[in-house]
């Protein structure tokens, strides 16, 4: 062979060599960047779990707390519907006492709007208990219509006041 053609050929050769050189080092430095994204990236995927299981921790307390809240709330709701009904109750119960009182100071005040006569209030002697003026025989009717009417409602709702 020729030595030239040798020559060449070994050249191409080493030509060839000397740019696959180049390319593996181009290679070494992205596979290097490669490396290190894989770090940051398994740093970022850590950090991704341990947020994950913080919120999946967080979520199971808020449901428990929701639990909670409903029962006790639930709780609260019956109670307060109880007390509703209790007040409710009352007020019907209020409100008859309120109608048998003004009844009652209704039968008081009609004899005391008649007019009657009175004679000076002296004081009477401890002795003399028969006598009673007009105006004490008026309370003593008022005093009965209240008694009367104390004792209807007894006999109807049990309570005496």
């Amino acid at each position: 062979m020729n030595p030239v053609l040798g020559f060449m050929i070994e050249s191409l050769v080493a030509v060839l060599l000397v740019l696959t050189i180049g390319y593996c080092m181009l290679l070494n430095k992205r596979l290097q960047r490669l490396k290190a994204d894989e770090h940051s990236l398994k740093a970022v995927i850590g950090e991704l779990v341990t947020a994950t299981e913080i919120a999946e921790r967080a979520i199971g307390g808020l449901k428990h707390t929701v639990r909670d809240v409903n029962e006790h709330l639930g709780a609260q709701l019956s109670a307060a519907h109880d007390m509703s009904d209790l007040l409710k109750k009352q007020l019907g119960e209020a409100d008859h006492v309120v109608r048998r009182l003004s009844k009652i100071a209704n039968a008081a005040r009609s004899p005391m709007d008649e007019p009657v006569a009175t004679a000076p209030v002296t004081p009477q002697p401890a002795a003399a208990p028969a006598q009673v003026a007009p105006a004490k025989l008026s309370s003593a009717k008022a005093v009965a219509a209240a008694a009367q009417a104390f004792s209807e409602r007894r006999r109807a709702g049990g309570l005496a006041a």
